[in-house]
C-alpha cells in the first residue's frame, strides 16, 4: 500500500527520514555527491532558513508498505510571484525509487496543494534560493555530480516528471574546458585593454581572505542586482543576501574571487571554487570528526575548479564588463597553475552571448539540467 505523509519539521524523525532517503536511493552511484547533513536539515528549518520568512514550503514523503520510497517538497515562492505577477508554485528536492505509482502520487500532491493556493502552475525542479541547483539532469549523468552546486538525478527520473504532463521551461547548460585548451580570445583581449585604459572599470584582487569579507556586503548587493533580467531572478531580502554570501564566503579561497569595480562600487563578479567533490562523497554527509579536515586538504589536492556564479550589473553590460570578467578569470585560471579541469556551471540556454562566448574559449557542453514546467 502507498501513502503520502506531509512531514511535520518539527519531528526529528520524520525529518532525519526525508533527508536520509537519496543516501540509500543513491547508495550505489559513484557519481553522486551527498550534501552536508547541516545543509539539508537547514533546508526544513523553518527558523534558520531565511526563504521560510516570506514564502511557503511544505514537505512530503511517499511510503510503500512501510518503506520510503520517494519524497518532494512543494513551493510557492512569494516575492517571485508579486515580482513577476505569476501564479506558480514550484517543487524541488524531487527523489524517488524508479516507481511510477510514488512519483505520481508525490506529484498529484503537488498540484493539489498548489490549486489550494489558487496557484496555476507548477515548476522545477527549483529551490528555495540561488544557492540551489536547478532542473532534473537529463544529459551528462555518467559524471561526476559538482559538490551540491548541480542537482543529480538517475536517468530515469526524467520519465517520471514529464510522464506527470511536464514540458521543457529551460535547459540549464554546464561546460567542461580542458586547461591545456582554454585560451583568452583576442577580442576579449582588446577589449579588456580599451576599458581598462578608459579606467571607468577595473578588476579587483584580494590579498587575503580578510580584505575579501570586508567587501562581502557591496559583492552581496551586486548579486543581488546582476540577475534582474534573469528568468529566474526575484529580489532577496536583506537575510537571504547574507546566507548567500556567508555560504559562499566559508569555502571561498580569495584568489578565485573575482570583482569589477566602479569607483567603490561592485559592478561584476566571478566566483570560482576549488572542486572538493571527492572529499564531500568520502565525508558522507558528516562534516566531524574528519569531513572538514579532509575538504580543507582536498582544496590542496584537487586539481578541478567550478565556476558557479558569474554576473554584471545590466547597466554595465555591453560596456566591457564581460570581457573583464572572462579576463579575470582566465589569468587566475592560468597562473594558479593547479587545475587542469575547469568547469562553468549552469548557463542559461537564454544567455545565448554567454554561451558563445565559452565556445569561443574552446568549452565543451557536457551537462544539461532541464526545468519545466506544467500548468494545472
Amino acid at each position: 500500500m502507498l501513502t503520502i505523509e506531509r512531514v511535520d519539521t518539527e519531528d526529528k524523525k520524520q525529518v532525519r527520514r526525508f533527508v536520509k532517503l537519496p543516501h540509500r536511493i543513491y547508495a550505489d552511484c559513484p557519481q553522486w555527491v551527498p550534501p552536508l547533513f547541516v545543509d539539508a536539515y537547514n533546508q526544513l528549518n523553518r527558523r534558520k532558513h531565511p526563504f521560510h520568512e516570506h514564502s511557503d514550503v511544505d514537505f512530503f514523503l511517499a511510503v510503500r508498505d512501510g518503506k520510503d520510497v520517494g519524497r518532494i517538497a512543494a513551493i510557492e515562492n512569494k516575492p517571485f510571484n508579486k515580482y513577476h505577477k505569476e501564479k506558480t508554485a514550484d517543487f524541488y528536492l524531487f527523489e524517488c525509487e524508479n516507481d511510477m505509482e510514488a512519483a505520481t502520487a508525490l506529484f498529484t500532491t503537488v498540484f493539489d496543494w498548489a490549486k489550494a493556493r489558487g496557484l496555476d502552475t507548477v515548476i522545477g525542479p527549483k529551490g528555495m534560493g540561488p544557492l540551489d541547483g536547478y532542473g532534473v539532469l537529463v544529459f551528462g549523468q555518467e559524471h561526476r555530480q559538482t559538490m551540491t552546486m548541480l542537482n543529480y538525478n538517475h536517468a530515469y527520473y526524467r520519465s517520471l516528471v514529464e510522464a506527470q504532463g511536464f514540458v521543457k521551461e529551460v535547459d540549464f547548460v554546464s561546460c567542461y574546458l580542458p586547461a591545456e585548451k582554454f585560451q583568452i580570445p583576442e577580442r576579449v583581449k582588446r577589449i579588456t585593454e580599451r576599458v581598462m585604459q578608459r579606467g571607468h572599470l577595473e578588476i579587483k584582487t584580494f590579498r587575503n581572505k580578510k580584505e575579501l569579507l570586508q567587501w562581502a556586503p557591496r559583492i552581496g548587493r551586486a548579486y543581488n542586482d546582476a540577475f534582474v533580467q534573469n528568468w529566474e531572478y526575484y529580489p532577496l531580502t536583506q537575510r537571504e543576501i547574507d546566507f548567500v554570501v556567508d555560504n559562499i564566503m566559508t569555502i571561498a579561497d580569495h584568489r578565485l574571487i573575482k570583482i569589477i569595480t566602479h569607483g567603490e562600487d561592485v559592478v561584476g563578479f566571478l566566483f570560482a571554487f576549488h572542486d572538493v567533490s571527492a572529499a564531500m562523497q568520502r565525508a558522507k554527509g558528516k562534516l566531524f570528526p574528519f569531513g572538514l579536515i579532509d575538504i580543507l586538504l582536498e582544496m590542496r589536492r584537487t586539481n578541478t575548479v567550478s565556476v558557479n556564479g558569474m554576473g554584471i550589473l545590466p547597466e554595465f553590460q555591453g560596456h566591457g564588463g564581460n570581457a573583464l570578467l572572462y579576463y579575470a578569470m582566465g589569468n587566475t585560471l592560468l597562473n594558479f597553475k593547479q587545475f587542469v579541469h575547469v568547469e562553468m556551471t549552469q548557463v542559461a540556454e537564454t544567455t545565448e552571448q554567454m554561451r558563445a562566448d565559452l565556445k569561443n574559449l574552446n568549452g565543451v557542453e557536457y551537462k544539461n539540467h532541464r526545468v519545466y514546467r506544467r500548468k494545472i
